[in-house]
């Protein structure tokens, strides 16, 4: 299990500008980190460097078990990482339980997983709708049950609370919590302040 993410000398580009350089950082099990800046400052390539969906121009990035033990990064990346985007990733055909059954089968869950998913982002009443008739709030939070019907230890959320109204704000970071106190690490691109105390990065200071 990822207990520590470490990034060494990190360097990434968007096409021919650099957006940042020489970062290294160090995120321990129960730490959450936000990242900050104006747009284009990197965000989003950082959490998609971290999961492995862009590669940096140079520099590392490694995960350890709570031994210190280097992890194999494809390993650690299929089995304990969750990466939710700004698009959330869903079939707009489907119900929305179906939706939700199918991103927990993918990637792994518990009956109690998908259980504790519905009833902590209020989905039961939506479940027999179709995806594509839900609002951007209602959206949002069928994406996130997968965060917790299938648990893993590193959270990538890029924007995570932007379509939400106080109430789920207040719901997931409840969740968040939850994740933290169970020894997982969260990054998170934001541009509102997180509802719960964070490490802030602001990545347009590194340019």
């Amino acid at each position: 299990m990822i207990h520590t993410l470490t990034l060494s000398d990190l360097t990434v580009s968007r096409g021919e500008r650099r957006l940042f350089h020489d970062l290294d950082l160090t995120l321990r099990a129960g730490e959450v980190l936000a990242l900050t800046g104006a747009n284009g400052a990197g965000k989003t390539s950082l959490l998609r460097a971290i999961a492995g969906l862009l590669r940096p121009d140079a520099g590392t990035v490694g995960f350890q078990d709570g031994d210190g033990n280097p992890l194999d990064e494809r390993q650690a990346r299929g089995r304990e990482v969750h990466f939710l985007g700004h698009l959330d990733g869903l079939k707009g055909g489907r119900t929305a339980r179906e939706e939700l059954g199918f991103q927990c089968d993918w990637l792994g869950h518990t009956q109690y997983g998908l259980d504790h998913a519905v009833e902590a982002f209020g989905l039961k009443p939506l479940l027999d709708l179709e995806v594509r008739r839900l609002s951007a709030g209602q959206r949002r939070r069928l994406a996130m049950g997968r965060l917790v019907g299938s648990p893993r230890a590193l959270w990538l959320l890029d924007e995570p609370m932007a379509p939400l109204d106080a109430r789920w704000r207040e719901a997931f970071a409840e969740q968040m919590q939850r994740h933290l106190d169970a020894d997982g690490l969260i990054v998170a691109a934001v541009h509102d302040p997180l509802p719960l105390p964070t490490r802030t990065l602001d990545l347009g200071a590194l340019t």
